[in-house]
């Protein structure tokens, strides 16, 4: 059974309309995701284009080829820019304007317009070459973990490989346009993937989105929203997933000292401030594998691995005179001064499961810090271990 390429025609018009509109529908609940409104109006755009190719004999060719094969390659210059803003990156519409206008001013030679392949090898370049930018610039961001970005890629390649063919073919087999250019099996074909290629390409865009917005809320969750640290929850969760792992581990609980006085006595914004400049400074010192973590108001939490006891102990005495040299000019009788809490897990706890064992190290370990704030605070003090003497 031979497929009617009008029909084709009239129905990529339909869903790639609906699909543009759904983006747009999607993207007035969530505003801020820019890339939504460039794709809805990127797939508008190619429905208007697919309207007047479907009009190919009833209205002027310079419209039905020219204008609908301009917008057409605009289109697809939309959706790369659109990726563009997705990605983060600034959304460009010059490259568009340029690529139509080469389109546009070759249409305007004779020669060029009376010849199916030239234009035939001129709108794939064109169209393919912003697919495969598309596909560029959702590779260029995959230090962020999406699934559905290796998909995207691969479609957007695919459709690339797709256009860029048609160059060779158009010279070896150029596509016949009579008796009626609405029936050739060129044309027949690239409605067929123009519709494959619009469900496929939404289904990716809008799953890219779903997936991004999911993980800025888990982000959120595992994120102390004033020091950027982990949150008392992320911290619980993977210091138990790191006692499950095994190795050498010491629990590190930090309580700034005198830290009501300094709100008081400067303001919250000033306690805030100290807040953050004490995360940053031990974060940066801190080895990559650490654990570091809010547990509540001015109380931190550190998971070491891979150091033994003592070592462990000597960087937690690195951290405290560390955090006991910050100093605020515009402050100069501000005083930043941590107690530091030490416990590794007890001997013959292996077994015990992780979420108990971390309990039972939290509890050592304030048990520790409470001994230190107790001997004056501004020190650091281990848990009773065989392994762990303060020097």
């Amino acid at each position: 059974m031979l497929l009617d390429a009008s029909t084709l025609l009239l129905v990529t018009v339909i869903l790639t309309f609906l699909v543009g509109s759904l983006f747009l529908l999607s993207w007035s609940q969530a505003r801020h995701v820019h890339a939504l409104a460039i794709w809805g109006i990127a797939h508008i755009t190619g429905a208007m284009a697919s309207a007047l190719l479907s009009l190919r004999g009833m209205i002027p060719d310079w419209v039905s080829i020219g204008v609908a094969n301009g917008v057409m390659i605009g289109a697809y210059g939309l959706i790369w820019t659109g990726t563009r803003a997705f990605e983060g990156r600034r959304a460009r519409f010059a490259p568009i304007a340029v690529a139509i206008a080469l389109w546009g001013t070759s249409c305007l030679v004779p020669a060029f317009f009376a010849s199916v392949p030239a234009r035939v090898m001129l709108a794939s370049s064109l169209a393919g070459g912003f697919c495969l930018l598309a596909a560029r610039e959702i590779w260029r961001a995959r230090a962020e973990p999406l699934v559905s970005r290796y998909p995207g890629v691969a479609l957007l390649l695919i459709y690339t490989f797709a256009y860029w063919i048609r160059v060779p073919l158009a010279l070896v087999a150029p596509p016949q346009t009579k008796p009626n250019p609405l029936q050739t099996p060129w044309l027949t074909i690239l409605c067929l993937a123009g519709m494959l290629f619009t469900l496929a390409i939404a289904f990716v865009f809008m799953s890219l989105t779903k997936e991004r917005a999911e993980r800025l809320q888990r982000l959120a969750a595992d994120t102390d929203a004033l020091t950027g640290i982990l949150s008392r929850r992320a911290f619980v969760a993977r210091a138990e997933a790191a006692l499950g792992e095994g190795g050498t581990i010491t629990l590190l609980l930090f309580d700034l000292d005198h830290f009501k006085r300094i709100n008081d006595r400067h303001g919250h914004a000033v306690g805030d401030g100290v807040l953050v400049g004490f995360c940053h400074a031990v974060s940066a010192l801190l080895p990559g594998s650490a654990i570091f973590g809010r547990m509540g108001g001015e109380e931190f939490a550190c998971l070491l691995r891979g150091l033994t006891p003592e070592e462990a102990l000597t960087k937690a005495e690195f951290l405290r005179r560390a955090v006991a040299r910050i100093a605020v000019p515009e402050l100069p009788h501000l005083a930043i001064g941590v107690s530091i809490g030490l416990a590794v897990p007890e001997e013959g706890s292996a077994a015990v499961a992780s979420g108990r064992r971390l309990d039972a190290l939290l509890s050592r370990a304030d048990a520790a810090l409470y001994q230190a704030k107790h001997n004056g605070r501004g020190r650091t003090e281990p848990a009773p271990h065989p392994l762990l003497r303060v020097a």
